[in-house]
């Protein structure tokens, strides 16, 4: 059997604590450069996912999310961040997107591609016996993806 096409999209990571504030926990994403990054319980549990998106619904109020369109809504973003600065104190977990989504590190490639199908995320939490360590980007996945989806076509001559 080949390798896993995401072995080498792998990426070790420090998962965020549920409880950590929504400032430093956006900053610890940024200086990751990754979309989001898993939360996890003190005893290592999978919490849910914290990145832009949730970022953006924490920062914004809740109407906007379900708004067909926010034209009519003309502050700008600077009111909204003086209006919503104090969410920076509040802990992620108010926030996380919470599906199922963590594998364990015998996941098939066909499971994270259904995973990220049917998921709004970006990101797959891997776990080791229920503790988060790593994780794989739907981008790398889908690199991954369309360099083998090449390398078998080329070989059909397709």
């Amino acid at each position: 059997m080949p390798d896993s096409i995401v072995k080498e999209a792998l990426r070790e990571i420090e998962p965020l604590d549920a409880d950590e504030l929504i400032g430093p926990a956006a900053r610890r994403v940024i200086d990751a450069g990754l979309p989001g990054l898993p939360a996890v319980e003190k005893n290592g549990e999978f919490a849910g996912i914290f990145g832009e998106r949730e970022f953006m619904a924490a920062l914004f109020p809740g109407y906007v999310g379900e708004l067909a369109s926010a034209a009519m809504v003309s502050r700008s973003v600077d009111e909204t961040i003086e209006r919503r600065a104090d969410c920076a104190a509040q802990p992620i977990r108010n926030w996380l997107t919470t599906d199922h989504v963590t594998v364990e590190d015998t996941y098939s490639d066909t499971q994270l591609a259904e995973i990220f199908i049917h998921h709004r995320i970006l990101i797959v939490p891997i776990a080791t016996e229920g503790r988060v360590h790593a994780l794989i980007t739907r981008h790398d996945f889908f690199c991954e993806l369309v360099a083998r989806f090449g390398t078998i076509a080329e070989d059909l001559g397709t």
